[in-house]
């Protein structure tokens, strides 16, 4: 590898280069976004308490199979043919026409989707029982616990794995170039097809996605460390609590002589 190589390949080519990490960036924001907000819906209705009897059951029943269903096919099929098969077969079957850029976002959303069903629901299980029967004690709905009770509590809890998934979906990106997308893989295959230096081309876009995910990680956990707080709190208290014995004897005396 020569370091002219790379220096003369990011000064020629390095448009391309800024241009195809931005869309990388803009379809796993937003894919991740999207995903995020299925996720914790799904998350909250497949937590929902399953009803003794009547067409409730049965409703939550079917729901919940489909959203099994959803989970467990974009789970179990790879990104890259979900690409092929959204892409082209929405066309081929419903003559619906999408642009390579709406379709990449709009797989790597409901992918995301259904891996963050997943972790929403295992966040809001691992919340104590004891604070479901508490809310629904007081008169809240399912909706009210998990908004005002669980869900706060559960989203921190699942803040590290929420973050795993936008790093993922940097990296998983690439494969939408199958599609036509324009983001940092294609952008890179182009060049190298250009100058073909496939080696140094190709090492300029690991660097790049390197730095995206490492950025994106440290900003994530700086995000985790200001949810937590400050490691040490000051506990504030009234004299009663902080009362030495000797000032407790002297307050008892000086009640007396009062009385």
């Amino acid at each position: 590898m020569e370091l002219n190589v790379i220096i003369k390949t990011i000064s020629k080519y390095w448009p391309m280069f800024i241009r195809g990490a931005g869309v990388t960036l803009v379809i796993s924001i937003i894919g991740t976004i999207i995903g995020f907000i299925i996720g914790l819906i799904i998350g909250v209705i497949r937590t929902i308490p399953m009803p003794e009897k009547g067409f409730k059951r049965i409703l939550l029943k079917i729901v919940n199979a489909t959203l099994a269903v959803y989970i467990e096919v974009f789970r179990g099929t790879p990104m890259i043919v979900q690409a092929m098969v959204i892409y082209y077969g929405s066309k081929q079957a419903f003559n619906i026409d999408m642009t390579p850029l709406f379709a990449g976002i709009f797989i790597v959303s409901i992918n995301t989707g259904a891996y963050m069903a997943e972790i929403v629901r295992g966040g809001i299980v691992s919340i104590d029982k004891g604070q479901f029967e508490a809310a629904y004690a007081i008169g809240m709905s399912h909706v009210q616990t998990m908004v005002n009770v669980v869900l706060p509590q559960a989203i921190r809890n699942i803040l590290p794995a929420i973050g795993n998934e936008f790093v993922i979906n940097i990296k998983d990106t690439s494969v939408l170039n199958v599609i036509s997308v324009t983001e940092l893989f294609f952008q890179t295959k182009s060049v190298a097809g250009n100058n073909f230096k496939y080696f140094e081309t190709f090492f300029i876009a690991s660097a790049i996605y390197l730095v995206m995910t490492f950025t994106v990680t440290r900003i994530l956990r700086f995000i985790e460390r200001k949810m937590d707080g400050p490691e040490n709190y000051i506990i504030y208290a009234n004299q009663m609590q902080v009362e030495t014995p000797e000032d407790a004897l002297r307050r008892e005396q000086l009640m007396k002589g009062n009385k």
